[in-house]
Parts: structure tokens; sequence; C-alpha cells
């Protein structure tokens, strides 16, 4: 009697392929529009975990600062751990997680980590509090505790969560594009003075143009097709126009805002020393001493980073599992616990790597937007990763002109759920419009969560449904007080 495994391979069946309605082409292609959507933190990550002299005036290569050729040194080998690490952590989601999300240096906590821990501390310390922070957090999974609380989440906050990360990421898509930027007199504004001028924004409109045609004639690939098209373009026009990259004192605007398109290298050999550069215990001992005052400034610092790892990933899981339909009815995602456990550990990868903690990326959605649905697209981001760390001029081809349409696109995508809100009953309208829109106006996941969750509860204790609150929302509003407020204590604890 044949059997629902008859004539599927090994790698159909490990991955759950044929079940969760894909093909091995649909992963290959999602894994690689995944990549080259979130490719950049390889030339992002450098510029802010390369460029920052700690305590002692180094930098993480443990050079001075101002040495020659010292920041250049510096940015090439934190290229290569970031490509590394992520590489190795993605390829583990897939084959224990089995689910299409990729890990990388989180943006945000690696700003954290650079521009509020290394002043005051060694790089090494400073990833030895990022691992630490990981070692945390890998417990709470264990334990169940991290599981527990997602379970907890009602779901149409997890409906919210969802909603709120495709707006983000859009706008996301908008800002590295160029094509919203901070206004002179205003918050933001459209492209140059309110309009829409240069090149690297006309290669975006036209990736945008492409993949809308693509997506309405049902082309399968098309997401994949309008970045490898558009930066195609994109080369064309700088090796024509020269138009190099924006500078810092805004003297070309119209140039491209970080990966200038044209093939300055290619295969070399990488400088990975800066793996296992940790020190786990010099941060809590300034000057040899230890002192109560300053742990616990380094504790709410943890804590900061802890909390935004947690409730990034949690946000990023659902809206990858709704976005490709694999949640089940209560919203969870497939293998809940080995994917938590292992972006867990990949946060103590980033700090034994030295690239500061590694999250989960929202970028994952323009994979599944693609077709992703299992792990085996994890596996091919985490391949083109590691191939990264061979060949990084080829992948700073891709501008983010050309990969930003799909995460705009996305944003299309991911919006619609919002029709599965009951905007009537104030305990939910209000908790789900604020984590909505906090998300993309607050350039935060974790404050659009914060903010829904406490006003969730709030409401809650209002209308008398102390006894409808799960006890462990009562526990996070707690700690997202704590995290909006930990400016403020540690400036009481003069940490």
């Amino acid at each position: 009697m044949p059997t629902e495994t008859d004539g599927k391979s090994g790698l159909d069946r490990f991955f759950e392929i044929t079940k969760r309605g894909s093909s091995v082409g649909a992963e290959v292609r999602g894994g690689l529009v995944t990549f080259f959507a979130m490719a950049y933190i390889i030339a992002l990550n450098p510029l802010i975990i390369g460029t920052v002299a700690d305590v002692n005036g180094n930098l993480i290569s443990g050079q001075p600062a101002d040495a020659e050729g010292a920041i250049v040194a510096s940015i090439a080998m934190v290229a290569a751990a970031t490509a590394l690490i992520a590489g190795i952590m993605t390829i583990l989601m897939g084959l224990i997680g089995r689910f299409p999300l990729a890990i990388a240096s989180g943006l945000g906590l690696n700003a954290l980590v650079a521009y509020t821990l290394v002043p005051q501390m060694t790089w090494p310390q400073a990833m030895g509090l990022v691992v630490w922070e990981g070692i945390i957090i890998t417990i709470l999974v264990l334990t169940g505790f991290r599981t527990a609380v997602f379970k907890a989440v009602p779901p149409p906050l997890r409906t919210a969560i969802s909603v709120g990360i495709g707006l983000f990421i859009a706008f996301v898509g908008l800002v590295n594009a160029g094509v919203v930027r901070a206004g002179s007199g205003t918050p933001v504004q459209l492209g140059i003075s309110g309009s829409l001028m240069g090149w690297p924004i006309a290669i975006f409109l036209i990736g945008m143009v492409l993949l809308i045609t693509l997506h309405v004639w049902k082309v399968k690939g098309a997401m994949l097709i309008s970045i490898i098209a558009a930066t195609v373009l994109a080369v064309i026009v700088e090796a024509v126009a020269h138009v190099g990259g924006q500078v810092p004192d805004g003297s070309n605007p119209s140039g491209w805002s970080l990966n200038v398109p044209a093939l300055t290298g290619g295969f070399s050999l990488p400088d990975l020393s800066l793996l296992g550069r940790v020190d786990m215990i010099g941060a809590f001992f300034p000057n040899g001493q230890f002192s109560w005052m300053h742990a616990l400034g380094l504790v709410v610092l943890i804590f900061s980073l802890l909390l935004a790892d947690f409730f990034d990933t949690m946000g990023t899981m659902v809206a990858v599992g709704s976005e490709g339909g694999l949640n089940d009815e209560n919203g969870m995602p497939p293998r809940t616990t080995e994917i938590l456990l292992v972006d867990s550990l990949g946060a103590v990868a980033g700090g034994l790597g030295s690239v500061s903690s590694t999250t989960s990326y929202v970028e994952s959605t323009a994979g599944v937007g693609e077709g992703a649905r299992t792990g085996l697209a994890s596996v091919v981001t985490g391949v083109a990763f590691l191939l990264a760390v061979f060949l990084a001029p080829l992948v700073n081809l891709v501008p983010f002109e050309a990969a930003s349409p799909v995460l705009v696109f996305v944003g299309f995508l991911m919006i619609s759920q919002v029709a599965d809100i009951d905007w009537s009953r104030p305990e939910i309208g209000i908790p789900v419009f604020l984590t909505i829109i906090l998300m993309p106006f607050s350039y935060s996941i974790t404050v659009g969560i914060g903010a829904g969750f406490l006003s969730y509860v709030f409401i809650r204790l209002i209308k008398g449904e102390a006894k409808r609150i799960h006890p462990l929302m009562y526990v996070v509003a707690a700690m997202f007080v704590i995290y909006f407020v930990q400016g403020a204590i540690l400036a009481a604890i003069g940490a």
C-alpha cells in the first residue's frame, strides 16, 4: 500500500518540501532572493563595528584608530567575519529549525554595541557581554520560557506584528533606495528636495515596475529576476555615467546609497583573526576592581540587548510563517523551539565572531514571497553567505537600489492581513494600531511590539478584565517598562 513518503527523495522528506507545497526550484530562488535582500549587512556591519574606537582608542582589529590603513583593514576583517557567522548560523537554521529564516548581525543591536558599550570598555569586553546575552536567551529557550511567552501573545497581536513588520520592511526599502530621506524642515521627504532625481532612484523605479509587471503576469522568480535585471542595469549605468556613492558631507546626494555597482575585485583570502577575540569577565572589572553600580549598569545594557533580540525574532518568525502560510491555527510556526534555539545560539556566535549579536532577518519574508517554505531555502542563503566570505566584491555589485523593490513589494504582500483584525473592539484595535504604526515610525520592531503589549494589558485592566490577561503578559509588560525607561535607569545609577 503506498505511503505518503513513496516517490519522495530524502531531501524532500527531510525538509518536507512537497508537504509544504514547495519545490526545490522555489526553495533555491527564495533562498537567493533572501540573500540578495540582506547581503547589504556584509557592507553595512563593518561600517558600524569596524570604524569605532574603544575606550583605549583601538579599533576592533586591535590597531589604534589613527594608524595608517587601520580602518580599511578593520572593515575588511569585520566583513569576512560577518559573512562567515551569517552563513554558518543560517545553514543551522535550515537544518535544525527547517524554516526559511536567515540570520546575520542585527542592525540596531550592532549600533548599541558600537556606540553604547564600546566607549566604556574594550572591543573584546563588549563582545563578551554579547556572548552573555546569547547564553541567557539560550537558557530561556531551553527552559521553555521563550516559547511560553510566544504562546501567551493574543492572536490579534501576532497578526499586528506581521502587518507592522510589512510596513517596517517597506519603509526600510524606501529609505535604503533613497526614495524617502530625511527632510529639511520635515522628518522625511520624497527623494532629493521632494523630487525623484538621479540614476540610482531610476534603477529602483525600473526594478519596481519590472517586479510589479512580472507579478501581475504570474512569472515564477519575479523577485530574483528583478534584482538581477536591476543590478545588471546598475552596473552598466555606473560604467557609463560614473555616478559614484553618496558621501557624508552630502556633496553627491544622487549617488548610490551604499554599494557602488562596480567590480573592484574577485576571489580573495579572508582575514578571520577576529574570531574568538572575546573577554567574558573584563567588562565587570573596570581598572581591575569590581563595582556593584558599574555591574548593575552592564546588566541593564545586557537586558536591552536581550529584550530587543527576544522580541525581534518572535515578530520576524511570526511574519515569515504567516507570509508563507506555515503557522498553525494558533499562529505558531512549525518547530518553534528549534527555531528559537538556533536564533539564540546565533547571539553567542555573533559575540564569539566579534560581529555583534546575530538575529533573524525580516528580509527573509522576501524569500518567502518568492516561494520559499522550508529550511532548504535557508541552506541556500547560508551557502551564499559563505561564498561571500571569499567573493565580497561580487556581492557588493548589488546596490540597495536594485534589491529594495523586493522589500517594498513584500510590504504589500504582508499588509493584506490587516483585514483579519476586529477594529471595533478597543482592547484589540488600539494595541494593534500602536504595534503597526510604531514599527516603521520608530524604526524598531521591538518598540512596536512593546507598545502593543503595554497598551493591551492597560486596556484589559481598565475594563476590569484582568483575569483574561495571560500571567506571562504581565511579566513581559514589566520587562518592556524597564526597556522603555532604561536611559533614566542608567542615568540614575550613574552608569
